[in-house]
């Protein structure tokens, strides 16, 4: 009888435990806001005050070079009979600006198609300041018969890009992956490269 009364006992406490670490936890956004408003040390808490008249001030994004402009062209290329386009012809961006741009692509195809698109750049040093945070070209997609879809490419320009380069091209070639795509040409034993080696 002892031990189902320390049974209940031990419960007991572990449930008293367990309201307390919920209260605990729900009361640390209240008291989170109100320290950072205090002690000012979170700037977003600022954004929450309703004080009458007043405008908060972000501070501006220092990486935007804004004494300059680029001209981003876009180009697309298919190698096979499908629909593949950019929504744009171009876009003048400033170094350092986030930008995006969207590839409209279609499977005019009558069977179900795998693809995948590779970039290139003109000029070719452009390539090592062109950072894409998100892309198409980072998967492979699958598509079905007729099916279109619509994919963004977000983009931000180095600044530290020469500033003679006032345009740049990002062109993108779409190609099906599978049964259709070439074979890598490989080399024989002599280190000549032989096209289409295992076909």
């Amino acid at each position: 009888m002892s031990l189902r009364r320390a049974n209940v006992r031990m419960v007991g406490k572990l449930a008293v435990v367990a309201a307390g670490m919920f209260a605990f936890g729900y009361a640390l956004v209240p008291i989170y806001k109100a320290i950072c408003e205090m002690t000012g040390i979170n700037v977003l808490a600022l954004g929450d005050r309703n004080i009458p008249g007043a405008t908060v001030t972000l501070p501006a994004n220092t990486q935007v070079d804004t004494s300059r402009t680029i001209t981003i062209e876009f180009d697309a290329n298919s190698r096979g009979p499908w629909e593949f386009k950019p929504a744009q012809r171009s876009l003048q961006v400033h170094p350092g600006e986030l930008a995006t741009v969207m590839y409209e692509f279609q499977n005019v195809q009558n069977r179900r198609m795998s693809a995948q698109a590779i970039p290139s750049y003109a000029p070719q040093q452009a390539s090592a300041h062109f950072s894409k945070l998100e892309c198409f070209c980072f998967s492979q997609y699958t598509l079905e018969a007729g099916e279109k879809k619509s994919w963004p490419v977000v983009f931000v320009i180095d600044p530290k890009l020469s500033k003679d380069v006032k345009t740049i091209t990002l062109s993108y070639t779409f190609f099906e992956v599978g049964g259709k795509t070439p074979p890598a040409p490989v080399a024989d034993a002599r280190g000549h490269l032989v096209i289409g080696a295992g076909s």
